[in-house]
């Protein structure tokens, strides 16, 4: 039976549903954003045009509401809903998104711990090849692999291997869909399918995207040079989206690996970029420090990938 399980790591929180024992579904939330579902006071600074397209800022951020919140003239104070947190990358002109707030609802029911309370469930579970899939934007699977490229239009999605095309459509298809979900990617997606030679195997293909991504989402048919578009959610960024901002990315993916390492002080050894990540944020060093019992330090080596970084005795 699907579960929900939330580990409340350094600098960020991780949230899976885990089935059979693999994980098919992960969000991150980064430390200092405020996540889609997040209810705050916010003030509209502009009631856009013809009902639609309104503005409002809470705590010096904008965010862009699609319908102007009816009853809430400009200047006033209402609750927003975050629908859309802040997505990172080369757009800064991109605000993330809300709305008027609703009634709240019941609770997911997760299992929530911090990794301090138990073992590595998540990493149990797949958690450090999720990441590295995250990093590399290559999913492997028996016969191919897919390559996944984010861009500010949308998340593309090539799938090659050595299978018979019709049938390397329809894995492909199926596969391409499990990552959509894993990685958490949504909006506007992409995907090329080899060129299937039958129209059976194309509907095969798009009946395999269907049967593994929960709706809400629409596609397109699969046309005859093997291309299906797919609009699903987007709540926040896509953890491949988030590895794009390699230094931060690494810097917390290391603090979390290192935590699971036998107790006593530490220096961490990493590339210089990740070493000035962690050296501006101290309180991150501290929490870690707390965890495994000892003191940490830093040391910079510009030879190491962003990936490589590891712990050494302090």
């Amino acid at each position: 039976m699907p579960e929900w399980l939330t580990e409340t790591g350094i600098g960020e929180v991780r949230k899976v549903i885990v089935d059979d024992d693999e994980i098919v579904e992960a969000h991150i939330c980064v430390e200092g954003t405020v996540g889609a579902g997040t209810i705050i006071e916010a003030e509209l600074i502009d009631v856009g045009r013809n009902g639609r397209n309104a503005v409002a800022v809470a705590k010096g951020q904008e965010y862009l509401l699609r319908e102007t919140p009816k009853g809430i003239s400009e200047g006033a104070t209402f609750d927003l809903e975050v629908t859309r947190s802040k997505i990172p990358g080369t757009e800064p002109w991109k605000r993330p998104l809300g709305r008027a707030a609703q009634p709240p609802v019941a609770g997911s029911g997760s299992s929530e711990f911090t990794i301090a309370a138990i073992g590595d469930r998540l990493g149990a579970v797949g958690w450090n090849d999720l990441i590295e899939e995250a990093r590399t934007g290559v999913v492997r699977f028996a016969g191919g692999e897919l390559s996944i490229s984010p861009t500010p239009a949308m998340t593309l999605i090539d799938v090659d291997g050595n299978l018979e095309p019709d049938e390397l459509a329809v894995i492909g298809a199926r596969e391409a869909a499990k990552a959509i979900r894993r990685l958490d990617i949504g909006g506007s997606i992409g995907i090329d399918l080899p060129t299937a030679g039958s129209r059976t195997a194309r509907q095969k293909a798009a009946a395999a995207i269907d049967a593994v991504l929960p709706q809400p989402f629409e596609r397109t048919a699969v046309n005859g040079f093997g291309f299906v578009q797919i609009v699903r959610p987007r709540r926040q960024a896509s953890l491949v989206e988030l590895a794009q901002d390699r230094a931060p990315f690494e810097a917390r993916a290391l603090l979390r690996r290192v935590a699971f390492e036998p107790a006593g002080p530490k220096r961490l050894v990493a590339h210089p970029a990740v070493v000035g990540v962690l050296e501006g944020k101290p309180d991150w060093l501290d929490a870690l420090g707390r965890q495994v019992g000892g003191s940490i330090g830093l040391r910079a080596d510009p030879s190491l990938p962003m990936s490589g970084g590891y712990a050494e005795k302090g």
